[in-house]
């Protein structure tokens, strides 16, 4: 038995160590000289070269900074991009927070007439993806002004159903031997929802986050499609065309893109775990 849980533990090592190879390519390119880059990766810009193959160093052979420099001290442009990430990102979650919380919280604990039905809905909408519903949403966001603008990226995806969905299985495993104790020792509903809800369904409030935060910081066809102005833009549509020439710069923007949404991550993975399983319950 042991022997066979060392070979499980041996396979999955070998599915991990290759599920991160192309972070670890991007990583290791983005330290790489760029006449390098384009040396290796002549193959692949030019198609009548079909002969030779691309070459790939997990080592780089001439290490340098000089792409990190390009676009952290040299490309303005990669800052306000990032900034208007941060502008779109967090009013989204706060949005979520303050809306998408007491929500779930009704949901999870009230009954009340076609609440199956609206629940129904909401298991809908999560399930349909933006394409579905991208025409209706520009045509109600053209008719409120609110095209290209950050208002007409924020305020839908702050009625987003994910996080209702995932809250409300938090909320809906608080025992009722708890929240009636509350009502006997005098405490109101916002009371209860404040001191015993919020405590008790943190778990499921900061996996809604971070899943939140992972699914926004790296959308792209939402700002593709509402937001004409690239001043805009969200640091998501930063990289640019794949060319010999701006190889280096492509990695680098890959790795400093990848480390919010890994910070996050890390910092609430036992969260998101808890929320992944909560999501997949049966009612």
């Amino acid at each position: 038995m042991r022997f066979k849980n060392k070979i499980t533990h041996i396979i999955l090592i070998l599915f991990s160590l290759l599920f991160l190879l192309p972070l670890l390519m991007i990583f290791s390119g983005s330290f790489e000289n760029q006449g390098q880059l384009i040396e290796n990766l002549e193959p692949v810009f030019n198609s009548s070269n079909l002969e030779n193959k691309a070459v790939w160093y997990v080592i780089p052979m001439y290490p340098t900074l000089q792409s990190y420099v390009e676009i952290l001290l040299d490309s303005p442009e990669f800052f306000i991009m990032f900034w208007n990430s941060c502008k779109l990102v967090f009013p989204i979650l706060m949005g979520q927070l303050i809306i998408n919380t007491p929500a779930a919280w009704g949901f999870a604990r009230y009954d009340f007439k076609g609440k199956n039905i609206l629940f129904a809905m909401y298991i809908i909408l999560m399930l349909m993806p933006f394409q579905v519903t991208m025409v209706s949403n520009y045509i109600v966001l053209n008719y409120l002004n609110l095209l290209d603008t950050r208002s007409g990226i924020v305020l839908p995806a702050i009625f987003s159903t994910l996080s209702v969905f995932i809250m409300y299985r938090f909320f809906k495993g608080i025992p009722e031997a708890v929240t009636e104790a509350a009502k006997m020792d005098g405490a109101n509903e916002l009371q209860i929802f404040l001191k015993i809800g919020i405590p008790m369904g943190a778990p499921g409030i900061a996996s809604a986050m971070v899943l939140g935060f992972l699914e926004y910081w790296n959308m792209l066809e939402q700002p593709l499609a509402f937001l004409e102005d690239k001043a805009l833009w969200p640091l998501s549509l930063y990289m640019p065309a794949i060319t010999p020439e701006v190889t280096g710069g492509y990695l680098v923007s890959s790795v400093i893109i990848l480390v919010p949404p890994l910070l996050i991550f890390l910092t609430g993975q036992k969260y998101l775990e808890k929320g992944i399983q909560a999501s997949g319950l049966k009612e």
